[in-house]
């Protein structure tokens, strides 16, 4: 389904990201694994991805930075040739109170979250523009639909992901490439072990918290659907319905 094709998976040494990353490389993508800090994780899920018989690599940046998103694209061109599709998935909390928030903990997260996904976009939009063509995917959330009280920061970020997914996909639709962005819900990650407890669970239609796979699967569709582009798909259990 996806043999030949490059993906670019940024947050991709955990949780959806890595999820995401072995779904694609089990349809024959090669994949390149963002990660911020973690090598030992980002390499196993690599190793993971290689053993499924497609190229798979890890290169540490922080998206956050313009130059070193830039350096990286340009080392995955040296490697792979190009790249076809783009997953914006990294993301941060600093959770608090907008009253007693501290500036590095909003600028931090949006940095990371929203102008990370900017940053790659930039460096990838050459690549998608020669192969006249492209699929990019953000991972935005449901506190970006409908906020969160304690997060104004991640869901400013996660909102502003939806305005950036919609404008990119009217400015590169007449070249052929295609933005969209997914929401999840509550996902079983490290990101949501502290919202164990959080009562917006039990107001979950489907009455359970969602997977990883759950998340890649809606990037897999994504992918292949070709006459869609500027859309928000919820995987949410129907959370915020």
């Amino acid at each position: 389904m996806l043999k030949d094709q490059t993906a670019i998976i940024t947050g991709g040494s955990r949780g959806i990201g890595a999820a995401i990353a072995r779904a694609l490389a089990a349809r024959g993508a090669n994949v390149a694994i963002l990660y911020a800090g973690n090598a030992q994780a980002a390499e196993a899920v690599s190793i993971q991805c290689a053993d499924l018989g497609v190229t798979a690599r890890a290169y540490r940046c922080n998206v956050a930075d313009y130059s070193q998103t830039r350096e990286t694209v340009a080392q995955i061109k040296k490697d792979f040739g190009t790249a076809h599709i783009l997953i914006n998935n990294a993301g941060i909390t600093r959770d608090g109170l907008a009253a007693m928030m501290k500036e590095a903990d909003f600028d931090d997260v949006v940095d990371t979250n929203l102008k990370g996904a900017f940053n790659m976009i930039r460096h990838c939009a050459g690549l998608f523009l020669r192969n006249r063509g492209g699929c990019i995917i953000n991972i935005s959330s449901v506190s970006g639909l409908m906020g969160n009280a304690g997060q104004c920061n991640y869901s400013a970020s996660k909102a502003g992901l939806i305005g950036l997914t919609k404008s990119v996909a009217k400015e590169l639709a007449p070249k052929g490439i295609r933005c969209n962005a997914i929401a999840p819900g509550f996902i079983q990650t490290d990101m949501t072990d502290s919202q164990a407890e959080n009562p917006l669970l039990s107001m979950i239609p489907l009455g359970r918290m969602g997977k990883p796979e759950d998340v890649a699967e809606a990037a897999l569709y994504l992918i292949s659907a070709n006459y869609i582009t500027g859309e928000v798909l919820r995987v949410d259990g129907g959370i915020a319905m």
